[in-house]
């Protein structure tokens, strides 16, 4: 199959419309077959349920092309019983997980000529989503929804290597004590809208917020995992109620221990003990990690031993492994990479 004709070095990390992507509709009680379809377009009334009230979620996944030239998928399944999970937090219906998987195969299969090739940096950015679509005008759950899933190359999040980031500690809290920050909901990111072009104005990457109960404790990002690498090569993540349960996290803590031989711990971890980590990085789908390279809270500097030129070297072995796997260069895990025939 003919690769489309676009420069593929030089995408950028952002919308390129394909030709297809693919619907189904939630009614009276049950789910639409599910199709195809080459329109882009969303027409809904203006009183549904996403727009009075925010009733949506989303998940984020990427296809490749591997060593070999085939085309595969990444641990769809864990996307699919994360965005059901999502669904019953917000009193949505859930799309069955096998046909959320078969889903994103049609899409890959369907646009495969946008799978971009081998080595060029670049993948297919699969974005499956719904939202309440019906009206509801009193605060209830819509009547009504839309499962979508459109894809889009893209380039790599860092281009020219993943240059260490500062952050900041952020005064805004991300979610609220026994909220939604557990889930996917597109209303935990307008929340981190504010924060993260404030510190963009500041001069800052990202933001570090904190538990909402006790501000002293290490939660995630406004989209990504902390992962930090102690002194003595320990790989360490946040664990709270209310982090997102990153699918690229999850990943990187079982390529640590099983391929690396490393000690893996998920625990609490306290703001104050930042400044005892050699290394620190940012994991999600995106960009699978950011290195940082320092973190400012008000004023007072932490600065990480493996400097701002360059990922540590744990951090680089855990992005090398994984990245690895997910083009076939190194054999994955049973189940976690899904050919598209």
């Amino acid at each position: 199959m003919e690769k489309k004709n676009l420069d593929w070095s030089n995408l950028g990390f952002g919308y390129h419309p394909t030709e297809y992507r693919y619907v189904a509709n939630w009614k009276d009680g049950a789910w639409s077959e599910g199709e195809l379809t080459t329109d882009a377009t969303v027409t809904m009334t203006e009183c549904a349920g996403v727009l009075q009230y925010s009733q949506s979620c989303f998940e984020g996944l990427k296809a490749y092309t591997t060593e070999k030239g085939q085309i595969v998928v990444f641990r769809p399944d864990l996307n699919a019983s994360r965005m059901a999970d999502s669904c019953r937090r917000l009193e949505m219906p859930v799309y069955p997980e096998d046909k959320f998987v078969e889903a994103v195969k049609a899409v890959v299969r369907a646009n495969a000529a946008y799978v971009p090739p081998y080595g060029s940096g670049a993948t297919l950015y699969l974005r499956p989503f719904m939202f309440g679509s019906g009206p509801v005008i009193g605060v209830s759950p819509a009547p009504e929804y839309q499962f979508r899933i459109f894809a889009t190359p893209v380039g790599p999040y860092f281009k020219g290597g993943a240059k260490p980031l500062t952050i900041r500690v952020s005064d805004f809290d991300r979610a609220a004590p026994n909220g939604t920050g557990h889930i996917k909901a597109g209303l935990n990111y307008a929340m981190s809208l504010h924060a993260i072009v404030d510190a963009h104005n500041q001069g800052f990457n990202e933001n570090m917020y904190l538990d909402p109960k006790t501000r002293t404790k290490v939660e995630e990002t406004g989209g990504a995992n902390f992962l930090f690498v102690t002194k003595d090569g320990k790989v360490v993540t946040p664990k709270s109620p209310s982090i997102l349960p990153s699918i690229t996290r999850r990943s990187l803590m079982v390529v640590a221990k099983e391929y690396l031989g490393l000690e893996v711990e998920e625990r609490e971890v306290y703001f104050d003990e930042v400044k005892d980590f050699a290394e620190c990085g940012l994991c999600g789908t995106a960009a699978v990690i950011s290195p940082v390279g320092k973190i400012v809270d008000h004023g007072k500097e932490i600065c990480f031993p493996s400097g701002m030129d360059e990922m540590g070297p744990v951090t680089k072995k855990l992005y090398d492994a994984l990245t690895g796997i997910q083009m076939g260069r190194i054999e994955a895990p049973e189940g976690w990479i899904q050919v598209i025939e």
